[in-house]
């Protein structure tokens, strides 16, 4: 799909990194990007975020270039939206819904589409008016539509209804993460999370630790899904539970951030955070923001922190620990790809491990009888699911 991408530098961060990272989401998509459209403004323009004469700018190059969908680098309002899809009759798509869709194409396990669908409703509900105007008349009282009920307010009700259902089957969900957190906060388990900018290479090292197999691309949230994998890390401290997250990218949408609080509670309950970090990128430091906030805001800004500068050999560095004024291995220079540096990261996270409160020798993971009764029901929410009606034509364009 040929499209053109819109990017408004405010004055605010990296604007070149920006417009780079746009590309990648863009082509992340399935999108072919053709040409770039850049301005400058001191704030957005309330009719069409650019302003009059850069939407024309953007109609002509719609039509030299045969363009078939123009994405913007912003979050855009409803009123927006729907204003420069009249302006330039196209499909006009802004960053939120680019991600959203990157995520519903990513999405592989039950629990992954579930909480993509909730992101996608939730972020839909305030869009139903958009290519919807021949609904505001009123219709009859035929099947679902109650007497006077027009077709926009059956279509907020039924996005309501399933969304309430994902929700529910969202939280019995939570409570089976909580049911194995529990067992491994019996055996005392060390847990360990990665975390990280999106494609800053969390799988590719979660894989050289573990042996794990997740799947590994060079693209945005090439994994959503969340896995665990128990390493034994000798003697000292036994077995470590490693898990591997969704990956964070400047403005994550905040719905999706809400719809994936359930993955993302695993690194809340995490005793150590290694933050991978893209040695070889310009804008690592900002990058290394942006995980920060993303963390404080799922209220794991507490938990201690390694920061793993991956991809040495792009940076071309050497493999080396720092330590920080308490003497504790704060940053770890390694390479995942290449596995150089990997001894001093399962070193380190060694390291925490015995100086953890209450670590114990030789732990294992228990599975226990209610965490499989979860298990069973849960298989039964998926059988559900299936055969529950989907919306339709709720948002078709």
């Amino acid at each position: 799909m040929r499209a053109a991408l819109v990017g408004i530098d405010f004055g605010q961060g990296d604007f070149a990194a920006s417009v780079e990272e746009l590309q990648l989401l863009a082509r992340s998509a399935g999108a072919e990007p053709i040409t770039t459209i850049t301005a400058k403004r001191a704030a957005p323009d309330a009719a069409y975020f650019v302003g009059s004469g850069k939407a024309d700018e953007i109609a002509m190059a719609v039509q030299d270039h045969r363009i078939e969908i123009v994405i913007f680098n912003h979050a855009l309002s409803p009123a927006q939206q729907r204003n420069l899809e009249k302006r330039l009759n196209i499909r006009v798509l802004d960053r939120t819904s680019l991600i959203l869709d990157i995520f519903a194409q990513r999405a592989a396990s039950h629990e992954g589409k579930l909480q993509v669908e909730l992101a996608q409703l939730q972020h839909l509900a305030t869009r139903l008016i958009r290519g919807w105007t021949h609904l505001e008349r009123q219709k009859g009282g035929i099947g679902l539509r109650g007497p006077g009920e027009t077709q926009l307010e059956t279509d907020r009700r039924l996005i309501g209804e399933r969304v309430k259902a994902l929700r529910a089957r969202l939280g019995k969900l939570r409570k089976q993460h909580e049911t194995q957190r529990r067992s491994r906060g019996r055996s005392q388990t060390f847990s360990v999370s990665l975390v990280g900018y999106t494609n800053a290479g969390k799988s590719t090292l979660f894989n050289a630790v573990t042996k794990a197999g997740v799947y590994v691309a060079d693209q945005l949230f090439a994994t959503l899904d969340t896995t665990s994998r128990r390493v034994y890390m000798g003697q000292e401290v036994g077995n470590v539970v490693i898990s591997d997250t969704v990956g964070f990218v400047r403005e994550l949408p905040h719905q999706l951030v809400a719809a994936f609080r359930a993955t993302l509670e695993e690194t809340i309950h995490a005793d150590l955070l290694l933050h991978v970090v893209d040695a070889s990128s310009p804008v690592r430091m900002e990058q290394i923001e942006q995980v920060n906030l993303v963390l404080k805001e799922i209220g794991a800004d507490h938990i201690p922190q390694i920061l793993v500068w991956n991809k040495i050999d792009a940076a071309e560095l050497e493999p080396s620990v720092e330590r920080d004024e308490y003497d504790k291995i704060s940053r770890v220079f390694l390479s995942a790809r290449t596995g150089a540096g990997l001894d001093l990261l399962r070193g380190a996270i060694v390291e925490w491990a015995m100086s953890a409160p209450g670590a114990r020798l030789n732990q294992s993971y228990a599975v226990d009888e209610e965490e499989l009764a979860d298990d069973a029901e849960l298989a039964d929410d998926a059988e559900a699911a299936e055969s529950s009606p989907t919306l339709t034509q709720v948002g078709s364009h």
